[in-house]
C-alpha cells in the first residue's frame, strides 16, 4: 500500500508542478458538470414553451339548428383557442394550412369540417353520429413536437366532448328538474289518478251493466223519437185546429155576451111591466069588488081587463122568448172541470141552465094563468046582470089575479137573484178559459218548430250516441283489460318505487349538474415527492450520466500504468494511479453536484445527500471504469463505452424501464446506472431510506467487485495482452 500512496503522491506533485498538466485536469474537472448542467437547462421547462409551436386552425364548420336553436360549435370552438395561450395556433384556410405543415412551418394542422355542429346535433336523433376533427402532422420535423401537438388536438376534442356534453346533459337535467317540480307539483293529481283507476277497477262489472241498459234505452228513445216526430203534424193539425175553434167560440162568447147585457134589461122592464099590469088588475078588482058594478061599467072594467091581460101575455111572451135565449147562449159555454180529478162535474152553468128551465117553465104557467084570467074575464059580462053571479066572478078573477101576481113575484127574485148573475158569471169564466186556453194553443204552436228541431237534432245525436255506445260496449273487453293491467302496474310500481323518491332524484340544481358533466372526475392530485419541472427531475439522469462521462474523460486522457521499470507491482500501479483517478473523479462530482444547485438552481429536497450520493456514484464509476481499462487497456474502453450506451437506454433515466423493450427490462437490474440514478432521485425528491440503503448496497457491491476485478486480474491479464499490445502499437494507430 505504501507504493501505491508514493504513486499517488508523485501524481499530485506532477499535477501540481506542471502548469500544463494542471490546467488539462481542471479541464477534465470541469467539462463533465458542462453535460450535465446544459442538458438539464434545456430540459429545465420544456413544456412551458408549448406556446411557441405554431399550430395550423381551420373552421368550415357551417353551424346547424337543433330543435329550432342555431349552433355553431366549430365558431365556439375559435373563440376558445384566441385566448388559448397552450400553443401559438394560426387560423387560417384549408390550402394555406396544408402547404404549411408539408413544408415545416406548422407542426400540425387540426380541421374543423363543415358538418362538425351538424354531427353534435343529431344526439337528438335516432341514430347519432360522432363529429369528427381532421388532424394532420408533420412528424419529420421533431421526435417530440408530434407528441406535444397530438396532446393539443386532443385536448381540442376533449374541451368539445366536455362542453358539448355539459350543454347537453344541462339542458336534459334542466328538463328532468322540471319534470320533477312538475311531477310534485302534481303529486295530488297523481294519487287522485291512482285512486281513480282503482275506483274504476272496481266498477267495471257495473259499467259494463249500465253500457248494456243505456243500449237498450237508447233503442226504446228511438222508437219514442220516431213516434214523436211522426205525432208532431198531427199535433199542429190538431193545434191550428183548436185556435180556430177556441176563436171561433170566443167570438160567439162575446155575441153572446151582447146579448146577454141587451136581453137582461128588456127582461127586467117586461117583468116590471107584467108587474105593473098585474097590480093594476088587482087595483081594479080591488075597485071593482068594492063597488057596485053596473052593466055598462062592468063592461068597461071589462074591456080594461082584456086590454091589461093582453098586454101581459104579450109581455109575458116576450120574457119567455129572452129567456129560451138566454138557456141557448148559456148552453154553448164550455163545461167546468175538477182541477183535482180532472173529470167534469156538475157546476153553476148547468145549475143556471136547470134556473133558466124553471124560469120559462113559470113564465109559461104565468102566461097560462094570464090566459086563463083572461078567459075568465072575458066570459064576465055573462054575469053582470046577475049581482050575485058577477061578485063572485069578480072574486075568482081576483083570487086568480093574486095567486099570478104571487107567481110573478117568485119569478122577479129567481131571475134577479139566481139567472141572471149565474149566466154573467159563468160567461166571464169561460172567457177567461178561452183565453188562456187560447194562450197555450198559440204557445204550443210557436214552440212546434222548435220541438220539432229538438226532435231532429235529438233523434241524429240519438243516433250518433247509439253509435258510440255500440263502440263502447264492443270496446269494453278491451279496456277492461287495459284497466285492470294499468291497475296491477301501479300497484307493482307502488310496491317497488316511491313517486317522492323519484321526485327527489329528478329535482336539482342544472346548473351543478352541467358542471359534474363538464368534468364529472377531479383529480385530486397529491405530490408524496413534489419534482418542481422537468429539469429537476432529469438532474439525476444527467448528474450522474455526468460521472460516467467524467471517468471516460479521465481513461481517455490519463494513463492508467505508471512507467515504473519493475520498481511495482501490478496490484500496487492499480491503486496508485486509482487513488489519482479517484481524487480527480471527486472534484468532479463536487463541482457539477454544487453547480445543479447553485448555478442550475435545482430544488433537491436533500442537497447534502445529493453531494454525498453523487461522490459515491463517482467513486463507484470510476472504479468500474478505470478497472476495465486498467486490466484491458483500449478494450477496456471499448467496453466503458459500450457500458455506457447500455446505461443510457437501460436504466429508465429518462423512460419508465416498463415501457422499454424486453432486452432492457431484462438487462436494467444489473447496471450500476439503476441504481445510481435511483439513490440520486431519492436525495433531490425525498429519500425512502429502505430504497435508498439498496441502492448503496448495490453500488458499493459493484465498487466492491470492480476493485477485486482489477486488483487481481490486472497483473496476468496484462501479461497475456502485452503483445497484443505492442502489436497495435506498432501500427501508428494505437497509442
Amino acid at each position: 500500500m505504501k507504493n501505491s500512496l508514493n504513486i499517488y503522491k508523485t501524481d499530485l506533485k506532477n499535477i501540481v508542478t506542471n502548469w500544463a498538466a494542471m490546467i488539462l485536469i481542471g479541464g477534465l474537472a470541469v467539462l463533465p458538470s458542462l453535460y450535465a448542467w446544459f442538458n438539464i437547462a434545456a430540459m429545465w421547462d420544456p413544456y412551458s414553451h408549448t406556446g411557441n409551436l405554431p399550430i395550423g386552425v381551420v373552421n368550415e364548420d357551417k353551424g346547424a339548428t337543433v330543435r329550432d336553436q342555431k349552433i355553431n360549435a366549430g365558431k365556439e370552438l375559435i373563440e376558445t383557442l384566441e385566448d388559448n395561450q397552450s400553443m401559438q395556433w394560426h387560423f387560417t384556410n384549408r390550402k394555406e394550412a396544408m402547404d404549411k405543415v408539408e413544408y415545416g412551418d406548422y407542426f400540425a394542422v387540426v380541421i374543423i369540417p363543415e358538418d362538425f355542429s351538424e354531427k353534435l346535433g343529431t344526439v337528438l336523433s335516432d341514430k347519432p353520429e360522432k363529429a369528427k376533427m381532421e388532424y394532420y402532422v408533420n412528424e419529420k420535423l421533431n421526435a417530440v413536437s408530434p407528441k406535444i401537438t397530438e396532446k393539443g388536438a386532443t385536448v381540442l376534442a376533449d374541451q368539445v366532448s366536455s362542453k358539448f356534453i355539459s350543454t347537453v346533459n344541462g339542458v336534459i337535467f334542466e328538463m328532468f328538474n322540471n319534470l320533477g317540480i312538475e311531477l310534485e307539483e302534481n303529486l295530488p293529481d297523481i294519487e287522485k289518478f291512482e285512486n281513480y283507476i282503482f275506483t274504476l277497477e272496481e266498477n267495471l262489472p257495473e259499467i259494463n251493466k249500465m253500457l248494456n241498459e243505456s243500449l237498450g234505452d237508447a233503442n226504446s228513445a228511438g222508437d219514442i223519437l220516431n213516434k214523436a216526430q211522426g205525432a208532431i203534424p198531427e199535433v199542429k193539425e190538431y193545434t191550428n185546429s183548436g185556435l180556430t175553434t177556441i176563436n171561433q167560440t170566443l167570438s160567439y162568447m162575446n155575441e153572446a155576451e151582447n146579448r146577454l147585457n141587451s136581453i137582461a134589461p128588456k127582461v127586467k122592464q117586461d117583468v116590471a111591466k107584467v108587474q105593473s099590469i098585474a097590480d093594476q088588475i088587482n087595483q081594479l078588482l080591488d075597485q071593482a069588488k068594492n063597488s057596485k058594478i053596473d052593466i055598462n061599467e062592468g063592461k068597461k072594467v071589462q074591456q080594461n081587463l082584456e086590454k091589461q091581460m093582453d098586454d101581459a101575455i104579450t109581455t109575458l111572451n116576450t120574457v119567455e122568448k129572452a129567456l129560451q135565449q138566454l138557456q141557448e147562449t148559456n148552453a154553448q159555454l164550455p163545461p167546468s172541470s175538477n182541477e183535482e180529478t180532472g173529470e167534469e162535474e156538475q157546476t153553476s152553468d148547468q145549475l143556471s141552465n136547470e134556473q133558466i128551465g124553471r124560469a120559462i117553465s113559470q113564465t109559461a104557467d104565468l102566461r097560462k094563468s094570464l090566459e086563463q084570467l083572461r078567459a075568465d074575464v072575458n066570459q064576465m059580462d055573462q054575469f053582470l046582470n046577475n049581482t050575485e053571479t058577477a061578485s063572485k066572478v069578480v072574486d075568482q078573477i081576483h083570487q086568480a089575479a093574486a095567486d099570478t101576481n104571487v107567481k110573478l113575484d117568485e119569478f122577479v127574485k129567481e131571475y134577479q137573484n139566481n139567472i141572471e148573475p149565474t149566466i154573467l158569471e159563468e160567461v166571464g169564466k169561460a172567457k177567461g178559459t178561452l183565453t188562456g186556453a187560447k194562450g197555450i194553443l198559440v204557445e204550443i204552436q210557436s214552440t212546434l218548430p222548435e220541438v220539432e228541431r229538438v226532435l231532429n237534432s235529438t233523434q241524429k245525436n240519438l243516433k250518433e250516441g247509439k253509435g258510440m255506445l255500440e263502440y263502447a260496449s264492443g270496446e269494453f273487453p278491451y279496456v277492461n283489460d287495459k284497466v285492470k293491467q294499468l291497475a296491477e302496474k301501479i300497484r307493482d310500481v307502488q310496491k317497488d318505487t316511491d313517486i317522492n323518491e323519484i321526485i327527489q332524484l329528478l329535482r336539482n340544481d342544472p346548473s351543478a349538474e352541467r358542471s359534474f358533466f363538464e368534468e364529472p372526475v377531479l383529480l385530486n392530485q397529491n405530490k408524496l415527492f413534489p419534482i418542481e419541472n422537468y429539469g429537476t427531475g432529469m438532474t439525476p439522469f444527467y448528474t450522474v450520466l455526468a460521472g460516467w462521462v467524467g471517468a471516460l474523460l479521465l481513461i481517455s486522457l490519463l494513463a492508467v500504468d505508471v512507467h515504473h521499470d519493475g520498481l511495482y507491482t501490478g496490484r500496487q500501479v492499480y491503486f496508485g494511479r486509482f487513488f489519482t483517478f479517484w481524487t480527480i473523479g471527486i472534484v468532479q462530482t463536487i463541482v457539477v453536484t454544487l453547480g445543479d444547485l447553485f448555478l442550475i438552481g435545482v430544488n433537491a429536497k436533500h442537497p447534502v445527500w445529493l453531494v454525498l450520493f453523487g461522490l459515491l456514484v463517482s467513486s463507484v464509476f470510476i472504479l468500474i471504469v478505470y478497472s476495465l481499462v486498467s486490466v484491458f487497456g483500449n478494450v477496456g474502453k471499448a467496453l466503458a463505452i459500450v457500458l455506457l450506451v447500455l446505461q443510457i437506454a437501460g436504466s429508465g433515466g429518462t423512460y419508465p424501464v416498463q415501457l422499454l423493450p424486453k432486452f432492457f427490462q431484462i438487462i436494467n437490474p444489473y447496471l450500476p446506472f439503476t441504481y445510481a440514478v435511483d439513490l440520486m432521485r431519492e436525495a433531490v425528491g425525498g429519500i425512502v431510506w429502505g430504497r435508498a440503503l439498496r441502492d448503496i448496497g448495490v453500488l458499493v457491491l459493484c465498487g466492491v467487485i470492480a476493485i477485486i476485478f482489477g486488483a487481481f486480474l490486472k497483473e496476468p491479464i496484462n501479461k497475456k495482452t502485452q503483445k497484443f499490445l505492442e502489436k497495435s502499437k506498432e501500427s501508428g494507430l494505437v497509442h
